[in-house]
């Protein structure tokens, strides 16, 4: 079973679930609230912090997207135009040694998602992991360049096809072996409706094909429900948006978790865990009783003395069973024996009582 390290915890199908609160654009521009949204995933049970770096200028292009004629989907609400909606969105690199730095004082991993080529080599140097969004996944060089610094790649699949996963992560295994492949559907609108869209069980394709990397799920839906419903299908890895307030103003909070949102998602997960259990079906330590109590044992329906001979009018199947008792299912092979011991009416079967 493959299994790396994200900071200082271990990632695979033997560890606990790997939880990233992403922030992504719902610092606001603030670096202080920056630090504040990290705190407060800490306190509620994120194992990551993640953020989005890039530089606007060579990841929207403004005439491109006024081009369109109209703004699509989530964006259909935004109140500015998407090029300044995502330049508001900018981690200012200058924040980077203050936020890891707050990450390694409260104990919670800081890594991110960097958007162009340069950003890529300035910021991979300095974190455990690299997250390639879903955007990104038909881009080859940013997929390779990636691969080279050898540390967990992150593969976001939304909108994308089975060719185009595979060819990506063809193009990351030619460098590491660290790759996370995270099932995700890209529709930010947090509509229910979305939720017919998620295709968990693409968690089991990948499972079938791709024995060899961990899998987890990029998410933006409602709640915990689809959360839960992949971890039950092997998922290790959980990305869902987080904020303080899914009430403010910015592109990412509507769809986003609030912190006891967050906590119940990942108290929930972990009693999940613990109920899967393990893979052989076993009488467990907690049914040593009931064991007892449920299951039937042969009983006489009168009292017998020692040379009566038993028949089915003298015996019934009724609980509990002892663990002494004679299995049910040897009934046939005690009919028309001796007793040998006295036994008395509604007494259960032992060998001890038959002569054999």
């Amino acid at each position: 079973m493959i299994e790396f390290k994200i900071g200082k915890d271990l990632i695979g199908h033997n560890h606990p679930t790997y939880f990233i609160a992403d922030i992504a654009a719902n610092h606001d521009g603030d670096l202080e609230r920056a630090k504040k949204l990290i705190t407060l995933a800490k306190e509620n049970g994120a194992n990551a912090v993640k953020f989005q770096h890039h530089n606007v200028k060579k990841y929207v292009s403004d005439y491109g997207f006024k081009s369109l004629g109209s703004k699509k989907s989530h964006q259909s609400k935004w109140n500015k135009s998407i090029f300044e909606i995502y330049k508001d969105a900018e981690v200012p690199r200058n924040w980077t040694d203050e936020l890891i730095g707050h990450c390694n004082k409260i104990g919670i991993t800081f890594f991110t998602t960097p958007y162009d080529l340069d950003t890529l080599r300035y910021i991979a140097p300095l974190v455990p992991a690299i997250k390639i969004g879903s955007g990104d996944i038909n881009w080859h060089e940013m997929l390779y360049q990636a691969s080279k610094y050898d540390i967990p790649i992150l593969l976001a699949t939304g909108a994308s096809n089975m060719q185009e996963v595979d060819d990506a992560v063809r193009i990351v295994n030619k460098n590491t072996k660290k790759i996370i492949l995270m099932q995700c559907n890209t529709n930010y609108t947090g509509s229910d409706e979305n939720f017919k869209y998620v295709n968990l069980n693409v968690l089991k394709t990948y499972k079938t094909i791709y024995q060899d990397l961990i899998l987890g799920l990029s998410d933006h839906t409602r709640g915990a429900i689809t959360v839960l419903g992949s971890i039950a299908l092997g998922a290790k890895v959980i990305e869902k948006h987080f904020t303080d307030d899914t009430k403010r103003d910015g592109p990412d909070h509507p769809f986003s978790m609030d912190p006891s949102a967050w906590k119940k998602m990942v108290d929930d997960a972990r009693i999940l865990e613990s109920s899967l259990g393990g893979y052989i079906k076993k009488v467990e330590a907690n049914e040593k009783e009931t064991i007892i109590l449920q299951r039937r044992s042969i009983r006489v329906t009168k009292s017998l003395e020692i040379g009566e001979k038993i028949s089915n009018n003298v015996i019934e199947y009724q609980r509990p069973c002892p663990l002494d008792a004679i299995n049910i299912n040897e009934s046939n092979s005690i009919i028309g024996k001796e007793i040998s011991k006295p036994i008395e009416n509604g007494d259960y079967l032992r060998k001890e009582h038959i002569k054999w």
